[in-house]
C-alpha cells in the first residue's frame, strides 16, 4: 500500500511537471510568434544584398503617398489592377498618373483568375493600362489554381489560357511579361519550367525556392508599416 501511494504521489509529480513544461513552451511560442509578427512589420532585406527595392500597390488604395515611398527606400512602385472578374478599379487612372507624375519606376500587375478565359483578363488590362514605354515589363500574377471553378475548367486549359494571355499583355506593352508566381501555382502547373519569362516569387521573410531556377523578384514582406500608407503595403527586392 505504501509503495503504491508512493507510485502515485511520483506519477502526479511527474504530471504537473510536464505540464508545467508544455504551458513554458507554449509561452514560448506566442512570444516568438508576437516578436515574430511585430519584426516583419518593419523588416526589409539588406539592402547591401538587395539594393533595388520597391512595392506594391494594391487595387482600391487609395491613399498611397509615392513621394513619400521613394523617401523610405522604394526604387519603383507595381500598381495592382482589379482582376478581370471583379468590377473596374475607378481610381486606378488616378493612381497610375499620380505615380508616374512622382517620377519613380511604375509598373503594372494583372492578376489572373484561372476561371476565366485570356481575352477577358486582356481586355481589362489594354482598356486600363495605356501603351507607355515609361513603364516597367508588365506582371501576371498566378495567385490561385482552378479549383472551385464553376464551369470546371481543366489544367490544359489554364496553361493555354495563360499563354494566349502572356502574348496579348506582351503585344500591347511590347515588353516581356514577368510572372508572380505563387508556390500553389508552380506546384500545380509547374509553369516556371515550361514558361521562359522572368519570374518574381513570393515568401515572407524566407528566401523562396520553389520555382527551382533563379528569380527576378522577391516579395519578401507582404506586411510592411510605411507612414506611406494606411495600410500595410508588400514589399519587393530586385535580385541583382
Amino acid at each position: 500500500m505504501a509503495r503504491s501511494s508512493r507510485s502515485r504521489k511520483k506519477g502526479g509529480a511527474l504530471g504537473r511537471w510536464l505540464a508545467r513544461l508544455v504551458a513554458l513552451l507554449v509561452l514560448v511560442a506566442i512570444g516568438f510568434a508576437v516578436w515574430l509578427w511585430w519584426d516583419m512589420r518593419s523588416w526589409r532585406p539588406d539592402i547591401t544584398h538587395y539594393p533595388e527595392q520597391g512595392a506594391v500597390i494594391a487595387s482600391g488604395a487609395s491613399d498611397a503617398r509615392f513621394e513619400t515611398l521613394a523617401a523610405v527606400g522604394a526604387d519603383f512602385i507595381y500598381l495592382e489592377l482589379a482582376s478581370a472578374g471583379a468590377a473596374p478599379d475607378p481610381g486606378f487612372a488616378n493612381r497610375l498618373n499620380s505615380a508616374l507624375s512622382s517620377g519613380i519606376q511604375v509598373g503594372v500587375v494583372q492578376p489572373f483568375d484561372p476561371c476565366l478565359r485570356a481575352d477577358e483578363h486582356s481586355a481589362r488590362f489594354t482598356r486600363m493600362v495605356p501603351r507607355n514605354s515609361q513603364l516597367l515589363p508588365p506582371v501576371i500574377a498566378l495567385g490561385r489554381t482552378a479549383v472551385g471553378c464553376d464551369p470546371a475548367v481543366s489544367d490544359a486549359a489554364v496553361e493555354s489560357e495563360l499563354m494566349t494571355l502572356v502574348n496579348q499583355i506582351e503585344l500591347h506593352a511590347e515588353k516581356p511579361v514577368i510572372l508572380k508566381l505563387s508556390e500553389e501555382f508552380e506546384t500545380r502547373h509547374r509553369t516556371a519550367r515550361s514558361t521562359a519569362r522572368d519570374l518574381w516569387l513570393v515568401r515572407d521573410r524566407a528566401k523562396p525556392d520553389y520555382a527551382g531556377r533563379p528569380w527576378l523578384l522577391w516579395s519578401a514582406n507582404s506586411q510592411l508599416v510605411t507612414e506611406a500608407s494606411k495600410e500595410p503595403i508588400e514589399w519587393v527586392v530586385v535580385q541583382k
